[in-house]
């Protein structure tokens, strides 16, 4: 359940957890491509000045390629998130707050989930830290051992 009734907010914090598919409304439009289910769970609650603070993790793997060598590469997210939402035409600039319109009957997580998924990604991933990469000249996996051209700098 990521999205809450604030009415079940005034009562107190509410549990949220659920399941995303890499497939989901969501995700669409993301330059990310998830390798699995996005996995959510916090805790939404009301910070008595009409505003909601959600302290939740999100889980979940994305598939890309290693920015040096092209291998495919799965990279994990699993990260705490702390998050804003609020109706208060002030804090509208802050990206670190999400609005909601004046007087919400519901919170909905999700879009947050989404953009801190995104956040948590990076653009250009490697297969491991110490990534030799391709020859510039031959195209060949440098990881693989040398390639077997000519060093640079030597007369041919």
């Amino acid at each position: 359940m990521l999205r809450v009734q604030v009415r079940q907010l005034q009562q107190g914090p509410v549990a949220t957890e659920g399941t995303l598919e890499p497939d989901a409304p969501p995700f669409a439009g993301l330059a990310v491509r998830l390798a699995e289910p996005v996995e959510v769970d916090g805790e939404l609650q009301e910070t008595g000045a009409g505003d909601f603070v959600w302290r939740g993790h999100v889980r979940t793997r994305f598939a890309g390629e290693c920015r040096r060598c092209l291998a495919p590469v799965t990279v994990a997210v699993d990260d705490d998130v702390d998050v804003v939402f609020s109706a208060d035409p002030d804090l509208a600039d802050d990206p670190s707050v999400y609005v909601l319109d004046p007087d919400p009957d519901v919170v909905d997580v999700t879009e947050a989930v989404r953009e801190e998924v995104a956040l948590r990604v990076s653009a250009f991933p490697l297969c491991r830290p110490d990534c030799k990469g391709l020859c510039a000249r031959c195209g060949a996996d440098l990881n693989a051992g040398p390639c077997g051209c000519a060093v640079a700098g030597s007369t041919s």
